[in-house]
């Protein structure tokens, strides 16, 4: 039975998103450029043409071949930039974000109808992949290593990186890497749990529950995301890139003890930007829970909340991670 009502929701969620691909215009398809083999990056975002070019040189360096992106009616020249990428697909929508899934449904469209086949990375335009070997290896040499093993879906912890001192005088430069100003992170001070509904882990805590949510942790943010996944037709992310249906997609860890290979996502959230960019996203209410996430920020910026602690620690690179537990080889020596 608990298959079955899956599968009808998987089926519900792929629905959901050809019918809201009708909300997209494109403003510059160069998907024939797309050849087999090539990793794939989905994007969906609003006003951040200052992180664009530091962004996509990112991807570009780790081995992404073509970048399919959703503007949700930018206001800062975001999609005017966009469309001069040569490697970049660009879809215009004035739609509601919250309606649309917060932009969820317009991600399962471009996924189904050009990823297919195709190794796949949605991520967020201040999410960056790091992932063992990240400095020696690319992208497809991992997306191999997957292909090998059987894998279809690759997970990353979301970690939160912030600057020492106040946030609002983390100013990070257009095409600068955020990570020169934001270079801080919590090494421990995580909580983990296993979905029983969908068998991905739900992992919470970090700087943002600790300075934002300490009275009610469980309300803090999802750091876990699969953002990484061998695109089939069938497949749909359910919340954000938290969990994916087929559920088999979900099981990226060993119960048995053992490690499967596994990265972080270095989340640039926390720059000069962020005061401004929450009060406004508290202002439209696009996102989950009535935005009660930006009212948690927005009342903690008020209050002077720094994110940096005693326990904080400076970012070295992809070793320091797996020895402190964050990600891990696994089997891919």
């Amino acid at each position: 039975m608990k298959r079955l009502r899956r599968r009808v929701e998987r089926q519900r969620l792929i629905g959901r998103a050809v019918r809201r691909r009708r909300a997209l215009r494109s403003l510059s398809d160069r998907t024939r450029q797309i050849a087999p083999g090539d990793i794939l990056c989905f994007v969906t975002l609003r006003d951040e043409r200052i992180r664009l070019p530091y962004f996509l040189d990112y991807y570009r360096a780790l081995g992404v071949r073509h970048f399919l992106m959703v503007d949700n009616a930018s206001t800062d020249g975001s999609a005017d930039y966009l469309r001069g990428q040569p490697d970049v697909s660009l879809w215009w929508s004035d739609g509601s974000y919250k309606g649309a899934r917060f932009g969820m449904d317009w991600i399962n469209w471009l996924l189904l109808r050009h990823g297919r086949d195709h190794w796949c990375l949605t991520v967020d335009p201040d999410e960056f992949l790091v992932y063992p070997h990240c400095d020696q290896r690319p992208l497809a040499a991992l997306t191999s290593w997957l292909d090998a093993s059987g894998r279809r879906s690759f997970p990353a912890m979301l970690l939160d990186m912030y600057p020492k001192g106040p946030v609002e005088e983390a100013v990070c430069a257009e095409g600068e890497d955020p990570f020169r100003v934001a270079r801080w992170f919590d090494p421990a001070n995580y909580s983990i749990q296993k979905n029983p509904v969908f068998g991905n882990l739900w992992i919470q805590g970090g700087p943002r529950t600790r300075a934002f949510f300490a009275q009610d942790p469980l309300s803090g943010p999802a750091l876990n995301k699969i953002p990484l996944v061998k695109w089939h037709w069938r497949y749909a992310y359910v919340s954000s890139t938290h969990m994916l249906l087929p559920r088999g997609l979900n099981l990226v860890y060993d119960e048995d003890g053992g490690e499967q290979v596994s990265g972080c996502l270095l989340h640039a959230k926390f720059l000069s930007s962020f005061a401004t960019k929450s009060a406004e996203e508290l202002d439209r209410r696009q996102h989950y829970g009535n935005s009660q996430e930006y009212r948690a920020y927005h009342a903690g910026l008020h209050r002077g909340v720094q994110l940096w602690c005693s326990e904080s620690c400076e970012y070295e690179g992809w070793q320091q991670l797996e020895d402190l537990g964050l990600i891990s080889r696994g089997n891919w020596a």
